[in-house]
């Protein structure tokens, strides 16, 4: 019992930034009509309900294709496609009403819940809805024409960010309507797009069934930028899912018209929050440009440095540090920096009378090695080195011997070093020297 509430003290702290971060901020949550037909629903509205109680302003658009098709086959009909797109017609569009109609109720049900003993006790999450959405017809394509079937011309985003304003969560369901009164049947996922980027919401998130994304060995792609997910439709076209293509070919489009992060998310339970509330989450980030940087560090970067070293000074790998020291030579650091955490660092200290440079204190957090952010900020040292004007690099290393070989330097020896640097040479740790020219 004591080591699950020390659990739960650990995992609360460590949650609490995203708890500040993500406050009164617009997230877009979609998620497929499939949601509401399983007992697992309950639980996703639960944890929805923690969201806006934690000041976040929740939009949601809630699919409906399994109650669409039920309604069909109660009525004896079948939606029928062309070319991958429905075709809805009038018969199709009173079932469409009906579904959707029935989804928006259920939702908004199980939102109002405050049962005692039920995680909603207490509750007092408002829904609102509305005609948010402005849709025109997809028309007739080479000869066929889809209807009822719409796309989304304009969203109301005054009106949302009103409700939102008011403290409620917004519902905007997957139907446009007409300024000649006429409803469309929509995409969900389209809504949701033009919705964040009316908007210009923090984040988009899909839950969906055929998620997460994996890699061609079956691990998780956690993080693509628009270019490698473009790539990625491109190579995988033929093997990625037809619901999980559709939803990164959103995602891309998403990112291109402003909106900042879009998260694909398997719709299991407890997957929203543990994507919101841990660093690395467990789906798949889109963004525009990737959410982990590297650039020179600044004062306000020590504190992270001093953590990363902490543990290898510790260990006898890297030489002891004082904070102290570290301020006052803080314009010597590079820093990868990955959510506001420091995840590797490493100083550069020129030498111009002789034009050597010397790399020290290189370190990449363990949570963070093997994806090639050790390349990254040597290459980034490199480039800065040569920038100063500087000829040679060289390093002083007691267990990372092999990993500089491999990358073109070469052993040295304490006499090919400046003099200034072999004054300070310390015979104890009897560090090997390794020179690189640039």
């Amino acid at each position: 019992m004591k080591e699950e509430l020390t659990q739960h003290v650990r995992w609360f702290r460590q949650s609490s930034p995203y708890i500040n971060a993500h406050r009164d901020k617009v997230f877009v949550i979609a998620f497929g009509g499939e949601a509401l037909t399983d007992g697992s629903f309950p639980h996703l509205v639960h944890d929805l309900a923690l969201l806006s109680s934690l000041g976040v302003r929740l939009v949601l658009v809630p699919g409906a294709r399994p109650q669409i098709e039920e309604r069909l086959a109660e009525s004896g009909a079948a939606m029928r496609y062309a070319n991958g797109m429905r075709i809805t017609d009038e018969r199709a569009l009173q079932c469409v009403k009906q579904a959707v109609g029935t989804v928006r109720v259920e939702i908004e049900a199980l939102l109002s819940m405050g049962l005692a003993n039920t995680p909603m006790a207490g509750s007092r999450i408002r829904v609102a809805s509305g005609n948010f959405v402005t849709a025109r017809p997809l028309g007739v394509r080479d000869g066929i024409d889809y209807q009822h079937t719409g796309k989304v011309r304009r969203v109301d985003g005054d009106a949302i960010r009103e409700r939102l304003a008011d403290g409620a969560v917004t519902l905007v369901l997957p139907l446009g309507y007409s300024p000649t009164g006429e409803v469309f049947n929509l995409y969900a996922d389209d809504v949701a797009c033009a919705v964040a980027r009316e908007l210009k919401a923090d984040k988009l998130l899909f839950l969906q069934d055929g998620l997460p994304l994996t890699d061609a060995g079956g691990e998780l792609i956690r993080e693509l930028t628009v270019d490698q997910a473009r790539s990625l439709l491109s190579e995988r076209a033929g093997s990625l899912a037809d619901g999980a293509r559709r939803l990164l070919g959103s995602a891309v489009s998403a990112c291109r018209s402003g909106v900042a992060r879009v998260h694909l998310l398997d719709r299991s339970d407890g997957e929203l929050l543990m994507e919101l509330f841990t660093r690395d989450g467990v789906g798949t980030l889109i963004t525009a440009l990737s959410f982990e940087r590297i650039r020179e560090a600044t004062i306000d970067d020590v504190g992270g440095i001093f953590e990363l070293i902490e543990p290898l000074e510790q260990a006898g790998i890297l030489v002891r540090r004082s904070r102290e020291l570290l301020e006052t030579e803080i314009d010597h650091f590079t820093v990868i920096e990955r959510e506001g955490m420091v995840v590797a660092c490493a100083g550069l200290y020129p030498d111009t009378a002789t034009a050597v440079g010397e790399v020290s204190c290189f370190a990449v957090h363990p949570d963070y090695r093997g994806g090639q952010r050790g390349d990254r900020l040597l290459d980034w040292l490199e480039r800065r080195a040569g920038a100063e004007g500087l000829e040679r690099l060289f390093v002083l290393t007691t267990r990372t011997a092999h990993w500089f070989q491999e990358r073109g330097f070469v052993p040295a020896q304490l006499a090919d070093l400046p003099v200034s640097r072999q004054a300070l040479y310390n015979y104890q740790r009897n560090s090997k020297v390794f020179i690189k020219q640039l």
